[in-house]
């Protein structure tokens, strides 16, 4: 009795923990089991070397997803097609890391983004040769969608040459259009280029270049000499004594307790005073002026009377007595 009872504790405590370690197990991404997900599939006619299962899936640099399968058109979709008339492309399958409502969205947009121009293209992924697998908007009427005949498993992405494909496409273009004509005369052109350089070279008048180049560096040489001797000489240490002894004095007067400050001051109240002196006097001022310049023209007349007529200035007698105009403290009573 006892031992059936030991039996059945052990049995619970089995199925209990096996309870426990798979809500554990869905807890930390068994959940994702459950959770529909966005696959996609687009095929390449040119070779994805490089591209391994498991490479990143990107949208311009934004991580989306990774690869999950690359296969043959041959064995997926054109097992029960003649040999001569499959298409052999090359099948690649990725899946996109989102949630459910991005997934359900992704699918519901995915026909429309690739009438817009919605294309998957191999890119490197460094100097290392590896590549990931890239999507992006292009022009729908510079990459065409490849012609199949099969129903995709999934939903279609057309692709898009890489741009590597499409440098060594146009090499591959360019080296098999040449002919042999055409290698013989570019070898000619290179040999007739070399052998004008050649020529070129042995035109230069090297020795003379370098005696200039030398005479340069001489010339140069006595003149940084000068400039030395100009700078040692003792006039211009004294100048620059001075220069310095003067503005040791400037920064010391600048530097005393308030003279230039007080300066400043009496300069200051000095045109003050000169300004109220000329505005109390401003009248006096206009009379002497005018007096003045009465005067001045007394004398000017005088010397135009001797200078034509001296007798009439010498026998002619006293002038008229000048009468000067009253000043304010004349009229004053």
């Amino acid at each position: 009795m006892q031992e059936s009872k030991r039996h059945v504790r052990l049995g619970a405590f089995v199925l209990v923990t096996g309870c426990v370690l798979v809500a554990v197990l869905f807890l930390l991404g068994g959940r994702k089991l459950f959770q529909p997900t966005f696959t996609f599939e687009t095929y390449f006619d040119e070779s994805v070397a490089g591209l391994d299962i498991g490479a990143r899936v990107s949208f311009r640099g934004v991580p989306l997803g990774h690869v999950t399968e690359i296969l043959t058109s041959a064995a997926t979709y054109e097992a029960n097609v003649p040999l001569t008339q499959r298409r052999q492309y090359i099948v690649v399958r990725a899946e996109v890391d989102l949630s459910a409502e991005e997934a359900e969205h992704l699918k519901q947009d995915a026909a429309q983004m690739v009438k817009q121009g919605l294309r998957a293209q191999t890119q490197l992924a460094g100097l290392t040769g590896q590549q990931y697998l890239a999507i992006d908007i292009v022009d729908p009427a510079k990459h065409r969608q490849l012609e199949f005949e099969w129903n995709p498993k999934y939903t279609y992405v057309p692709s898009a040459p890489s741009a590597a494909g499409a440098i060594i496409a146009n090499a591959q273009t360019f080296m098999a259009s040449l002919n042999e004509a055409d290698i013989q005369s570019l070898a000619r052109n290179l040999n007739t280029l070399v052998a004008d350089l050649d020529s070129k070279l042995n035109d230069v008048p090297v020795a003379q270049l370098a005696a200039n180049a030398n005479d340069v560096l001489t010339k140069a040489g006595a003149a940084f000499e000068r400039v030395d001797r100009i700078l040692a000489a003792a006039p211009i240490e004294q100048t620059l004594r001075k220069l310095d002894s003067a503005a040791t004095r400037i920064d010391a007067l600048l530097a005393a307790d308030g003279g230039v400050d007080r300066m400043v001051t009496h300069i200051d109240e000095t045109v003050q005073r000169l300004d109220a002196v000329m505005g109390d006097n401003q009248y006096d001022v206009r009379v002497i002026v005018q007096d003045l310049r009465s005067t001045a023209n007394n004398l000017r007349e005088f010397s135009e009377t001797v200078k034509h007529s001296p007798a009439r200035a010498l026998l002619a007698g006293p002038p008229d007595k000048l009468r000067l105009p009253a000043t304010a403290a004349e009229t004053t009573p």
